[in-house]
């Protein structure tokens, strides 16, 4: 069994980590700690509402911090963007004790093992500090990690994400009056997870336009590039490529949104017509660009089998 602690355990990432970790194996809730600041004292459930009636726990304050973290096997870091990096300097971390980052602080830092499965698998299981990749990251990574050497050209990338991306501090695209029935673009050619995304894909071109959809959860990237691959071949390689990973999956067709919300999987459908290559990946933002991945890390980083905890069920319709 391990011990946990959650810091920012309020928000979204936060509540995904406590869902999860309630029904892991080797956790439970005796073994959760969730910290708020903003929600100290109160019921978990009164932050996350769906929880009523499946946990007691109560968030702790941050001043109970430096007991929760000295008997924390492992922290999860789940405050907004820029809070990791000075939580981290304020507070003595044995160097033994793992620490996940599911902000953009430590992405870009050598120190810092990058956190996708499909890439790390073997270096995950004996690192103890793991920047966990963004969620338009992971999408767009597993797109086109296996023809990562091989792309000649831009890669055309439209990645729509719903409304979570964002985080829960309501802004104006985020209010439900602007989302709903509404497709918008957002920071094209200039979003903050290229860096990372170049970092893992190497000399690969992105030109990517990231858009915001009118739903809540879930992103699809379409990646469009010249290709000499046939539809064979790119399918072939692509099963090669994720063979033996049990959350990356080919389909046959082009997949949807719908098929991975509330699973850590990622689907992917390839086209070939002419000479362009079409690739489309899908996956839940919170699970599998989020907090799904951390645990499929932590899986790995103690020896666990990778998919404890992380066997949910997709929903279609």
């Amino acid at each position: 069994m391990i011990n946990i602690a959650i810091i920012g355990a309020a928000g979204y990432t936060g509540g995904e980590l406590i869902r999860l970790l309630l029904r892991h194996p080797a956790v439970g809730e005796s073994r959760i700690t969730a910290v708020s600041e903003s929600h100290a004292g109160r019921p978990v459930a009164s932050a996350h509402p769906d929880l009523a009636g499946e946990t007691s726990l109560l968030f702790a304050d941050d001043l109970a911090k430096a007991k929760e973290v000295s008997n924390a096997d492992v922290i999860f870091l789940c405050q907004g963007h820029g809070k990791s990096k000075i939580w981290m300097q304020e507070t003595s971390v044995a160097k033994t004790t793992i620490v996940i980052d599911l902000s953009i602080d430590h992405r870009s830092d050598s120190t810092w093992l990058y956190g996708l499965p499909e890439l790390n698998r073997e270096k995950l299981r004996s690192a103890t500090r793991v920047a966990n990749p963004g969620c338009f990251a992971t999408t767009i990574e597993l797109a086109l990690l296996p023809l990562a050497g091989k792309i000649e050209g831009d890669v055309h990338v439209t990645a729509l994400t719903g409304s979570t991306g964002a985080g829960q501090s309501p802004t104006d695209t985020t209010h439900y009056s602007w989302r709903a029935n509404n497709v918008g673009v957002y920071k094209p050619f200039d979003h903050q997870h290229l860096p990372e995304i170049s970092a893992v894909l190497g000399d690969t071109n992105i030109v990517l336009v990231p858009m915001r959809g009118s739903w809540t959860r879930g992103i699809l990237a379409s990646c469009v590039m010249q290709s000499d691959l046939s539809q064979e071949q790119a399918l072939e390689l692509y099963r090669r490529r994720y063979d033996g990973h049990p959350f990356t999956h080919i389909v046959d067709d082009i997949p949807d949104v719908k098929r991975v919300v509330g699973t850590n999987k990622c689907l992917i459908g390839i086209h070939k017509q002419g000479n362009h290559l079409l690739v489309v990946s899908v996956i839940d933002n919170l699970l599998k660009g989020a907090s799904g991945q951390a645990i499929q890390n932590i899986n790995l980083m103690y020896g666990f089998d990778e998919t404890d905890g992380l066997l949910l069920k997709p929903s279609a319709y």
